[in-house]
């Protein structure tokens, strides 16, 4: 297996692992407190996009390098993304306080959501690292 193939590998299983783990965290019912319930998933993503980024690059990323990507990508792109992503959160929340009162039902009707957006957004920083791997991969030494 390549070196690309066994990154991608790496990152589907640690996208699968927080997906599953985010879903798992949010089909526990808490009526009434999921605000903070979405506060421990959004780490749990920002610990998934860290995860990708080091298996790709072999490197933690610090603030610095966070904002070079940002200014890189474009502001208006983060924006919109940092917009849906906070949107998705709250959305979540909201779904998840309205299926606490299903029951085992709704708790995993708000599994599959949490991890079908963490596995979404995953997918996504993945295929941007995958982009950047590959051009810092053709240029030459």
């Amino acid at each position: 297996m390549s070196s690309l193939g066994k990154k991608r590998l790496d990152v589907a299983i640690a996208i699968a692992a927080c997906a599953i783990g985010g879903g798992g965290i949010s089909a526990a019912p808490t009526p009434g407190v999921e605000v903070p319930k979405q506060v421990v998933l959004t780490a749990s993503d920002i610990a998934m996009y860290t995860s990708i980024w080091k298996i790709y690059f072999e490197e933690d990323l610090s603030s610095k390098q966070v904002i070079e990507m940002l200014v890189e990508i474009g502001l208006v792109t983060v924006a919109a993304v940092g917009t849906a992503y906070i949107v998705s959160k709250a959305t979540t929340a909201i779904l998840c306080e309205i299926t606490d009162w299903l029951g085992p039902v709704g708790w995993g009707i708000a599994a599959a959501i949490a991890g079908s957006l963490t596995g979404l957004f995953g997918a996504t920083w993945a295929v941007y690292c995958d982009y950047i791997y590959r051009q810092k991969e053709q240029q030459p030494v």
